[in-house]
């Protein structure tokens, strides 16, 4: 086996990492995961780690299910790939299809696969221009998403990111990208009245879609709960009013449920919670809870009949449909239904996770919470207050940092800490996570 150095020697003349700054990485040393098993990592140093974030939002059911790893290594014993191109496809894509038109919202009978949230995402991008186009409207091509959004980083679904750090460096949005503010209350100052901070949220996408001319948008992409941006949960209402507002203009409704599907919420998607009705939603991550890559689009059926009788469709991928990942999912979400881990995140950890959150509102470097079941955020702030943080001050990096040295990974972004852990976490382990950060709050705070 090599060794740790060896590792990070191979690492840092090889490997180009996404979201990195690769100084500050190859000189602190790449920190190499070695196993996993539950809700625990285990390093190359063999040091245990709480795995406070899911690996990415994504791993809900744990790590070592042997379940999934038994579907993945029988589908690859009878048929490792054949693409679904040209006619053809494969016994788990039809059968997970299927599976997913019965479980996503009642319109929502069509799936398409690719391998990732950005692809899934971008998969619908193209859909909406062809759909579109094929109706006679093919001026309908801007995109309206909202600030703090991530919906991916590939050049299109990247211009439909709303964060700085995803487009500036490369010279984006492309044009027909349009962002609305989000209701993000904390960030402009008005969590005293979010509510009304919310309505003029929608009354400022109101004016955009006019300024813009309704016909020429083709949709609005939401993320329920806005998760890269910051787990920002909306306010009630604001939704359903966002929702009638593209119904009201005649443009489709998207939802990103890459990071709020398959049970995070203790539903199995956001739109049931908040009644939504997408006329598409992209699902990834939790979708196999990231044993393999893995994207879907969901399309309704409406939408669905244009483009199957508007001729050749020319989008997709070598892998989309691929088997193994396929038979991966449907393991999966046996899984989430055997063990009845919706219900247990609603009724038992769900609870029990954001009363152990919400217990951290007096600590003194904590100047807002946000959360629904099982994710959740924190937002940091200097002894100075929220008036004394800085565009330098990474309160939140410099917090996940402290919190891995206790023991436990949550993600840092901007000054906020999030945690959202696998599904399968009990509410001893969930103990573990917050008394590791408070230790790191403490220290950050004496710091």
């Amino acid at each position: 086996m090599s060794t740790l150095s060896h590792l990070q020697r191979l690492d840092a003349e090889h490997q180009l990492h996404p979201f990195t700054n690769h100084e500050e990485l190859h000189a602190a040393g790449t920190h190499i995961i070695g196993e996993g098993e539950g809700v625990w990592l285990t390093d190359q140093n063999g040091r245990r780690l709480l795995d406070g974030l899911a690996g990415l939002w994504c791993v809900n059911v744990g790590y070592g299910r042997p379940e999934l790893i038994r579907a993945a290594t029988e589908q690859m014993k009878r048929l490792c790939y054949y693409p679904s191109f040209f006619n053809t496809t494969t016994e788990p894509a039809i059968e997970l299809a299927a599976k997913l038109s019965a479980l996503t919202p009642a319109r929502l009978n069509y799936a398409m696969f690719s391998n990732s949230g950005s692809e899934a995402n971008e998969t619908a991008l193209k859909l909406i221009r062809g759909y579109w186009k094929l109706k006679g409207q093919p001026h309908r091509t801007k995109i309206i998403t909202r600030e703090f959004a991530y919906h991916g980083v590939t050049l299109a679904t990247a211009s439909m990111t709303g964060l700085p750090s995803c487009q500036t460096p490369f010279d984006l949005p492309l044009p027909g990208f349009l962002h609305a503010p989000a209701p993000h209350a904390y960030a402009v100052n008005r969590e005293g009245d979010r509510d009304a901070h919310a309505d003029w949220c929608i009354a400022e996408t109101a004016r955009l879609i006019e300024r813009e001319g309704p016909e020429t948008i083709g949709a609005i992409f939401a993320e329920p709960i806005q998760g890269a941006g910051g787990v920002i949960v909306p306010p009630p209402g604001y939704l359903a009013k966002l929702r009638a507002l593209a119904r009201q203009h005649g443009i489709l409704f998207v939802a990103d449920e890459v990071i709020t599907a398959f049970g995070r919420l203790g539903a199995w998607f956001a739109s049931d919670i908040w009644n939504l009705d997408p006329d598409l939603m992209c699902l990834a991550k939790g979708l196999t809870s990231g044993y393999l890559p893995l994207g879907a689009t969901m399309v309704a059926d409406e939408i669905a009949d244009v483009l199957i009788h508007g001729g050749y469709l020319a989008h997709g991928f070598t892998y989309s449909g691929h088997p193994v990942p396929c038979a991966v999912a449907l393991a999966n979400i046996a899984v989430i239904e055997n063990e009845h881990l919706v219900e247990r995140v609603s009724d038992d950890v769900g609870p029990y996770f954001q009363q152990q959150l919400q217990s951290f509102a007096k600590h003194p470097a904590v100047a807002e919470i946000r959360g629904c079941q099982l994710i959740g955020a924190m937002e940091l702030v200097p002894r100075g207050g929220k008036s004394a943080l800085t565009p330098t001050s990474a309160l939140g990096i410099r917090g996940s940092k402290l919190v891995r040295e206790e023991g436990v990974i949550v993600r840092g972004i901007r000054d906020l800490i999030a945690i959202a852990p696998p599904l399968t976490i009990t509410r001893e382990e969930i103990d573990v996570i917050f008394a590791a950060v408070a230790r790191a709050l403490d220290r950050l705070w004496d710091h």
